[in-house]
């Protein structure tokens, strides 16, 4: 009898765990197929890895855990950036733009959490607003680099990284 129940309980989370994957690469491929920017094999592989995104079993569940990842992200990389400056890794210039971008970094965190917010009381037009504003942050993070024209940004792989991750979110809430 244990072994029988055993059996049961074990289908049913490989059941769960095939749902969640098939919810995964629908949603990332239907995403790519409406925005040229999404990244597909990122998409799915992004969310994958991340423990919450692979146990929902609805978009608006990819969406939250989607969004708690790209802001765990930010907090990630804002970190590392800072570490960076403590370190006097760079030259003061360099420095005060980092400093720019842990400005930004804030700013698409609180969006973030914002986005997470109106998601959770079904408001996707206003999460749609907070997420296209947090998605703006690497990418302002960049052009303050742009704008001096002798430096060159030492994030801009990982604000290549945070714009992904901010898209799905952004990309599924969309599709809500």
């Amino acid at each position: 009898m244990k072994f029988l129940v055993s059996l049961v309980v074990f289908s049913l989370v490989l059941n769960s765990f095939a749902s969640a994957q098939t919810l995964i690469q629908d949603s990332c491929k239907k995403a790519a197929a409406k925005d040229p920017l999404m990244k597909y094999d990122f998409c799915v592989n992004s969310l994958t890895e991340d423990p919450q995104s692979k146990t929902a079993t609805t978009l608006e569940g990819l969406v939250l855990a989607s969004t708690k990842n790209a802001a765990a992200k930010i907090m990630n990389v804002k970190g590392t950036v800072e570490g960076s400056i403590k370190a006097k890794k760079y030259e003061k210039v360099t420095e005060a733009v980092l400093n720019t971008c842990l400005e930004l970094y804030d700013d698409a965190n609180d969006s973030l959490t914002s986005a997470l917010s109106s998601v959770k009381t079904h408001d996707y037009y206003t999460a749609n607003v907070y997420l296209s504003a947090a998605l703006d942050d690497p990418e302002n993070c960049e052009d303050a680099f742009k704008e001096r024209k002798q430096l060159k940004s030492p994030v801009t792989t990982e604000n290549n990284v945070l714009f992904q991750k901010i898209l799905i979110p952004l990309a599924f809430t969309n599709m809500l």
